[in-house]
C-alpha cells in the first residue's frame, strides 16, 4: 500500500472526501516525524513504536570501484511493531 492507497482507504472508511483524508494522513505523518525529532520516540498503543536511531560512522566498500570509503555517522528512524500488530500479520 502506498500513500495514495492509504488516503483512499481513509476516505472510504470515514466517508470523507479525498482532500480531507489527505489532510488527515499528512497531519498524522507530520506528527510522527515531529514527535520522533523532539522526543526521540513515538509509541502508538496497539500499533508500534517509531524511534530515532543513531548509526556510527564506519568504513565500507564502493561496489563500483571496490575502493574503501568512509561512511559518516547518521540518524535514521526505526519501527518496532507491537505484539498485537505482529499477531495480526
Amino acid at each position: 500500500m502506498n500513500k495514495g492507497e492509504l488516503i483512499e482507504q481513509v476516505a472510504s472508511q470515514m466517508g470523507e472526501s479525498k482532500t480531507t483524508a489527505t489532510r488527515i494522513v499528512d497531519v498524522v505523518l507530520k506528527s510522527i516525524v515531529d514527535g520522533v525529532s523532539k522526543d526521540q520516540k513515538v509509541a502508538i498503543a496497539g500499533f508500534g513504536t517509531f524511534r530515532k536511531r543513531n548509526r556510527k560512522g564506519r568504513t565500507g566498500v564502493n561496489p563500483s570501484t571496490k575502493q574503501e570509503m568512509v561512511i559518516k555517522a547518521s540518524s535514521t528512524i526505526g519501527f518496532t511493531p507491537s505484539q498485537s500488530l505482529r499477531d495480526q500479520v
